[in-house]
């Protein structure tokens, strides 16, 4: 038997196929086989279709089952992860109105910072744990805002997993962790925010059914299984976002528990057991996935970095290299601290943890005389790693101290050096798995059915290495201490 994971991200959607008994991954595929396309009308604006979201996720499906010659009817469950923040609206027949705004579109930013204001700063970071920004609410209120012939159709909002989940079911429906992505879950009240609701205009009625997060969320209905080739009852397990569900594939439920990732953006993704929010202005707040009202709280921290892995791969296409394990290798023969030569890694877009100041990459100390390009990819990595320290200092202040810190092995975490000054600068390990967002979202069904336990047995075979702090923190902190004053500098000049 198998559990079928989904993972629909912005660049394309993966599926995977994971036994049952073991959580082993049989296969992965990616639909489309390139990078899936974004339609930007205007500067700033990002949609996709979620019609062409099905058909693609039904051709995954269709092929996994031809290509390994298994029935639908060995298909126990399926679980969906998906790209967060985004805008799903439908009418009354089901039929998406528009496309879908999804997560990188900035077009309701004024509007968030307006009802920022206008609700009352205090009321939303204890309410809602955020500001409004740019997530799912507020994109709904542009919408009301500037196509109302358009709102006045609508039926009900989703997020993108949602909708794949009404697809699939024929049940629309969402979960606490999904309308709190959204910004409109109350988590004093324990329920979805009133007060959102009527600042933004949205009846009530729009709001999708709740949910859990692990359980039977609905079956797959007789049109569901003629489009993608499943069993007819075949039920959805599990579904969340992209950022909790990449915690969930690397064990991370507790507080004091980290994950971290290292693509094109960093993200780093704490556990909490409290309410408290210091830094609503850079850190994001959601309802983790095991997140329960009243008698569970497990709030998930998250900072972006949008400066990472799209800063080394920037020298990897600018230098004279091969390849990052050239690169890596390049940077193994410099000193700590790259000969007083730092990288600033902020060069893709405004950083909310810089309280979205865009200052750019920047290069500092450049010694012609003595830097090479081994000295570059030094300063970069250990400036993407200086990053990451800061973001953590930032989540400390607001109440998530790292304990365990776990990260998939991507570009960033196979470099030694990268990791080892993060592990050495926090004084904690940091451990390496070999997983998916998709793999953890087809192992994540077996919670509901099989319980905790049986999950994490699944990731024994996952683990790679565990990078450990080095003896020298002195030289790493004396590097860190020169790069964060030139940080506060730039900073200091740009207000």
């Amino acid at each position: 038997m198998y559990y079928i994971g989904i993972d629909l991200g912005s660049s394309s959607i993966k599926i995977a196929l994971v036994e049952t008994s073991t959580g082993k991954k049989v296969t992965v595929v990616q639909e489309p086989e390139e990078e899936m396309s974004m339609m930007a009308i205007k500067p700033g604006w990002a949609e996709q279709s979620p019609e062409l979201w099905w058909e693609l996720v039904c051709k995954g499906i269709k092929r996994i089952l031809k290509d390994h010659k298994i029935s639908p009817a060995n298909i126990s469950g399926l679980g969906i992860a998906y790209q967060m923040h985004g805008l799903v609206i439908v009418d009354t027949e089901g039929m998406p109105l528009r496309n879908s705004i999804i997560w990188c579109d900035s077009r309701a930013v004024e509007i968030g910072n307006r009802a920022y204001k206008e609700m009352g700063e205090e009321k939303c970071d204890t309410r809602l744990l955020n500001a409004p920004g740019n997530f799912t609410a507020s994109k709904l209120a542009w919408v009301r805002e500037n196509e109302p012939q358009v709102f006045d159709k609508v039926y009900k909002f989703m997020l993108p997993g949602d909708y794949i989940g009404y697809r699939l079911t024929g049940k629309i429906a969402s979960t606490i962790s999904g309308l709190s992505e959204g910004i409109f879950w109350d988590f004093v009240e324990n329920r979805v925010s009133e007060e959102v609701l009527n600042h933004y205009g949205i009846p009530e009625s729009m709001v999708p059914d709740t949910v859990d997060t692990f359980g039977n969320q609905g079956e797959v209905s007789k049109e569901g299984a003629q489009q993608s080739g499943l069993l007819e009852g075949t039920p959805i397990l599990y579904r969340s976002g992209d950022q909790p569900n990449n915690a969930l594939s690397l064990n991370i439920f507790e507080p004091g528990e980290v994950a971290a990732t290292g693509g094109t953006s960093g993200v780093v993704y704490a556990i909490t057991d409290n309410l408290s929010v210091k830094e609503s202005s850079r850190v994001n707040n959601f309802a983790h996935v095991n997140y329960r009202p009243d008698t569970h709280t497990r709030i998930g921290k998250l900072l972006c970095i949008n400066g990472s892995g799209i800063q080394y791969r920037w020298l990897l296409n600018n230098l004279d290299v091969a390849s990052y394990e050239e690169m890596n290798g390049l940077a193994s023969e410099v000193e700590i601290g790259s000969d007083g030569l730092s990288i600033i890694p902020f060069g893709n877009g405004a950083e909310r943890m810089l309280n979205n100041q865009d200052i750019g990459t920047r290069i500092l100390n450049l010694d012609l005389n003595r830097h090479s390009k081994a000295h570059l990819c030094r300063a970069a990595l250990e400036g993407i790693a200086f990053s990451f320290v800061y973001g953590m200092e930032i989540m400390s202040s607001d109440g998530a101290k790292a304990k365990v810190i776990r990260a998939g092995n991507d570009n960033l975490f196979r470099s030694a050096i990268f990791a080892g000054t993060i592990a050495t600068l926090i004084q904690e390990e940091i451990e390496i798995y070999n997983t998916t967002g998709a793999i953890g979202a087809a192992r994540a069904c077996s919670i509901y059915e099989h319980g905790h336990e049986k999950f994490t047995s699944y990731m024994n075979n996952d683990h790679v290495m565990t990078y450990r702090p080095l003896d020298n923190k002195e030289l790493y902190q004396k590097a860190y201490e020169n790069w964060k004053n030139e940080l506060q500098l730039i900073l200091k000049t740009k207000k």
